[in-house]
C-alpha cells in the first residue's frame, strides 16, 4: 500500500512563531513550583488568547520532571502581547524573582527567518544549547525582537533588564 504523503500549506501564516518550551526540575522543591504553575499555564492556554493556534503538551523526561509544549503563534505581536498579560505575567515575574528550584527555558522559529532561544537558570544544557555557544542575553540580546532582528520590542519586557539584575535605570 502506498503511504499518503501530505504537506502543510502555510501561505495563510507569513509570520508563524512555533515555540518549542519547557520547565525542568532543578532542586527538590523545584517539584513544588512545577506543579504548582503547571495548572495555571496549562489553564491560559486553554483560554485561547487572540494568535494561540495550536498548543500540544510535551514530557520531556520524568527523572528529572521536564514538563513543556510545543506552541503555533500566528505572530510574534500576539505572542508578546500574551506574555505580558496576566497570568503569565504574574508567573514570569515570580520566577525572574526566584526561580524556586526550577529551570526555564524556549527556542522560537519564525516563518520570516531567525530562531531565538534562551535559557533561565537550566542546570545542563537544553537544545539549541546544547551543541551552540550561549552567551548573556542583555543589552542587545535582552529581548526577542533585538535577538532575531535587531529592533527595539513593541512592548516592554514583564521586567525591566536593570530590575533583573539590581542596576540603577
Amino acid at each position: 500500500m502506498k503511504v499518503n504523503r501530505l504537506t502543510a500549506d502555510l501561505s495563510d501564516y507569513p509570520d508563524l512563531v512555533v515555540v518549542y518550551l519547557g520547565m525542568r526540575v532543578n532542586k527538590p522543591r523545584g517539584i513544588l513550583r512545577l506543579l504548582g504553575i503547571g495548572p495555571k499555564l496549562y489553564k491560559s492556554h486553554k483560554d485561547q488568547p487572540d494568535g494561540l493556534l495550536l498548543h500540544e503538551d510535551i514530557i520531556w523526561s520524568l527523572f528529572p520532571p521536564h514538563w513543556g509544549a510545543r506552541q503555533y503563534w500566528r505572530d510574534l505581536d500576539s505572542l508578546e502581547l500574551w506574555t505580558r498579560s496576566d497570568p503569565h505575567k504574574q508567573w514570569w515575574q515570580k520566577f525572574l524573582k526566584d526561580s524556586g528550584g526550577t529551570g526555564f527555558w524556549h527556542e522560537a522559529y519564525f516563518m520570516s527567518g531567525g530562531i531565538d532561544t534562551f535559557y533561565d537558570d537550566m542546570s545542563t544544557p537544553t537544545g539549541i544549547g546544547r551543541f551552540a555557544p550561549t552567551n548573556s542575553a542583555r543589552g542587545a540580546a535582552f529581548s526577542t525582537r533585538r535577538r532575531i532582528n535587531g529592533v527595539r520590542p513593541k512592548v516592554p519586557p514583564v521586567v525591566a533588564e536593570s530590575d533583573l539584575y539590581n542596576e540603577p535605570a
